[in-house]
């Protein structure tokens, strides 16, 4: 299993970003980390390697890369996956038949799949709750409960969760927490601060920052349960490939410089929408409107570039999306580009109509992911697609 360079956790958050996981190549003094493109290991005889056997369990980029993100994360191992969902599913093998996991309602659609039409036929139980209220996650467990799992802000809804809380629940309980901190990133949201045992993400978005990959990655502390991590990825052979690994590093190196940006521009085109459409319409925890803004505040260091917004009618909705012309219509978020989509026929398609409506995830309901453009011209954008 892959722990960090203690050294690396002394350092502040920028020079983590940029240094943390890596060293100079042995052999050339490179600088950058090398993208090892194999799939075995020569052993230098029966029972004797240098660390390395088969590439599925281990990789020195993908290393450098786990290092490199359970360092920003305050975790001690790091485990990449092929792609967010792997990591999800990865993470899901602790468990066994007959276990009880309490989920936030308001996640990522494929997360919500995966659970209801996958993992229950095996025997694990879910319980979906508000988890706004900590109260309704302490109500949601059973003696059975053996996790807690929560999304952070949520994926669309942008719901918060007080991680303190809910981490004092699943203490109590001796239960997993589990924290998705995609939509936050290590450089807004420290959920091990708080509580958590595992932290994982979608690569794709924020930590690589430049939608040319797919990946995941958990990040945890206690050594025992990185043990188990690691027999289960090993296990099962959810891995990013070598090159894949390699772009998230390159991305984080800039982390602390994009998200910065994300959250400057999240919040101008928050506040323009709000005057634009109504605050009522405008869903974004950086606006004093949000109901739970000062939770967001105490346990976040900005709010992020994602943005959700009702239009009114499908109609409407699918007039904006027509006429965008800097912001982008695609799947996915965090990159540098900006991006819109339509969350109930996009994103979280897979979820139940009458459970989509319940959520408040409506047809109407538009998801902006603000890249680190000129804000004037996003801005511009959005005032000639509204009309």
């Amino acid at each position: 299993m892959t722990r960090i360079f203690e050294e690396d956790l002394k350092a502040q958050f920028g020079t983590r970003a940029i240094h943390a996981g890596q060293r100079p190549d042995l052999l050339s003094g490179a600088i950058m980390t090398p993208i090892y493109t194999t799939s075995t290991y020569v052993q230098e005889g029966l029972g004797k390697n240098k660390g390395y056997e088969y590439a599925r369990g281990k990789n020195p980029t993908r290393e450098a890369l786990e290092r490199n993100v359970a360092a920003l994360e305050g975790g001690t191992h790091g485990f990449a996956y092929s792609s967010g969902m792997g990591a999800t599913d990865s993470i899901m093998k602790l468990f066994k038949s007959g276990d009880h996991i309490v989920a936030g309602e308001s996640s990522y659609g494929g997360t919500f799949r995966l659970f209801d039409k996958i993992l229950k036929n095996f025997g694990l139980c879910f319980s979906y709750v508000d988890s706004r209220n900590p109260q309704r996650v302490e109500d949601a467990c059973t003696k059975n409960t053996v996790a807690i799992m929560m999304e952070t802000p949520t994926n669309p809804m942008m719901r918060i969760t007080d991680l303190a809380a809910v981490g004092q629940i699943a203490k109590r309980r001796n239960a997993l927490f589990i924290v998705d901190n995609t939509f936050a990133s290590p450089y807004f949201q420290r959920p091990f601060d708080h509580g958590a045992d595992i932290v994982y993400h979608s690569t794709t978005k924020y930590l690589n920052g430049h939608s040319d990959m797919v990946g995941g990655i958990a990040v945890v502390r206690d050594d025992a349960l990185a043990e188990r991590m690691q027999f289960i990825l090993n296990s099962s052979g959810a891995v990013p490939g070598a090159f894949d690994a390699w772009l998230v590093l390159r991305g984080t190196k800039t982390l602390h410089l994009r998200m910065p940006r994300h959250d400057e521009n999240g919040r101008k085109i928050a506040a323009w929408l709000a005057e634009k459409i109504g605050h009522e319409n405008v869903i974004y925890p950086g606006l004093p409107s949000h109901p739970q803004h000062e939770l967001a505040k105490r346990q976040m260091k900005g709010f992020g570039g994602m943005i959700s917004i009702l239009t009114g009618s499908k109609e409407r909705a699918a007039k904006i999306l027509s006429r965008v012309r800097v912001f982008s219509l695609a799947e996915s978020l965090g990159g540098v580009e900006s991006l819109i989509s339509h969350p109930a026929s996009m994103t979280h398609s897979s979820v139940p109509e009458d459970r989509r409506e319940a959520l408040g995830l409506t047809d109407d309901l538009l998801r902006l992911s603000c890249g680190v453009e000129d804000v004037g011209d996003l801005i511009a954008d959005l005032e000639q697609a509204f009309g």
